[in-house]
Order: C-alpha cells, then structure tokens, then sequence
C-alpha cells in the first residue's frame, strides 16, 4: 500500500516512514504542502497522513483544496494542538481522523489501517437536478434530452449550482469557487453570467420549470 507522509520535521518525518516500510507500506514524503498538493493531486495513495504546520501551504489549507478538487484520499491529520474547535475544524475541512502529538506510533499505524480499509468513494459524474443533467466527465449538459452549448466558464457555474443544489449560494461564494478571485472581474460579473445561464437553460425551455432562481438579498440558487 502506498501512502503519502507531509511533515516538515526530519527526525519525526524519518521515524515515522521507516516504520511504516517496516510494515509494508510504501511511503513518499513531502516536507511543505505545496510539493504534498502537487504528490496528492497526481499520484494515487491509500491515505495521506498529514501534519497541519507546514510550511508553503499549511495542511488545513492542502485538505480543504485536494477535496475541492474532488480528490478523496483519506486524509489523517497529524498536529500538535489538541483542542476540541481545532479537530472540529480539521474535520470540517474534509480530514477523516486526527491525532495529536506526542503519539505512539502503534496508534498512527492502527488509525492508516483504519482508514485504507475504508471503502473508496466512487466520484458521480452525472449532475441532476428535475430534467436537466451535466456530465462532468463528457462536459455535456442536456435539458429534456436536448444538448445545451455553455462556454467553460457558463460550465463550471452551472456545475458548481447543481453541486449545490437547493441551496441559496451568495455572491462572494460563487467568485470564490467559479472565479476564485480572479483580478478582472467586475462587480456585475456573476449577474451577467447568470443571464447567460438563463438563456440557454430556462427561456428556450418555456413550458418547462424555471430552475435558476434569485433569493433577493442572498445570492442564487438552482432546484427548489
């Protein structure tokens, strides 16, 4: 099994790999989350232990972006603040376990088996809310079984709302995740692109259900 270790401590770092190739493990290290996102993102692992001081990108930072990124590795926090608020919010952030320091590793490798004899969650590809449907992998979307054209950026809008569905999204949520705040936008940015939207998936559907609704004073939402 192969697992990916992120900890900036050498002698912590080396302790805890030469144990795991004690147990059959094989282990790729990473000392600083930019190098553990760039490994996370391009490799399969079983599970990625990984401590949350680190420097470039700290861990929380790397959890919360390889599962926006839909990438579902179990995740085993490894840190030395053992507050109730701070696992909460390493859990929160996607993380499936958390143990604080010092450990023994008789735990470590308890928690690793543990988590790699979790079942893999199988990503959808298939978006669907009432008659209308995205297909993430083919980057298709289809309303009543007719094809709708988007541009990328009317894509990765409707998807991120059907990600979402029934949920009233805000302005600054959909820049952040669609746009992630890119440096030209405009303030009327998202508006725009939500006429766009409009357009192609409820005004040339006219004896269908409106599925883009505004929450006046909250943002946006799709479904119900």
């Amino acid at each position: 099994m192969k697992v990916l270790l992120v900890e900036d401590e050498h002698r912590i770092s080396q302790s805890i790999k030469k144990g795991l190739e004690q147990e059959n493990f094989l282990v790729d290290l990473a000392y600083d989350g930019e190098k553990a996102f760039d490994l996370a993102s391009s490799n399969e692992y079983e599970a990625i232990i990984l401590d949350l001081m680190i420097p470039k990108m700290d861990g929380m930072t790397v959890c919360k972006n390889l599962r926006a990124d839909r990438i579902h590795t179990p995740i085993l926090i490894l840190t030395a603040k053992g507050e109730l608020e701070d696992k909460v919010t390493a859990l929160n952030c996607g993380a499936d376990d958390y143990l604080v320091k010092p450990f023994a590793f008789a735990e470590l490798l308890a928690r690793v088996r543990a988590l790699t004899r979790r079942p893999k969650i199988q990503e959808s590809f298939l978006l669907v809310v009432e008659d209308l449907e995205l297909d993430i992998k083919a980057f298709e979307v289809k309303r009543s079984g007719k094809n709708i054209d988007l541009s990328k950026k009317e894509f990765a809008l409707l998807e991120y709302l059907m990600r979402h569905k029934n949920r009233i999204l805000s302005k600054d949520q959909i820049i952040e995740s669609v746009w992630d705040y890119e440096a030209d936008i405009l303030l009327n940015t998202v508006e725009v692109y939500m006429g766009y939207l409009r357009n192609k998936i409820d005004k040339k559907f006219k004896d269908k259900k409106l599925l883009i609704n505004t929450v006046r004073g909250f943002g946006y939402k799709i479904g119900d």
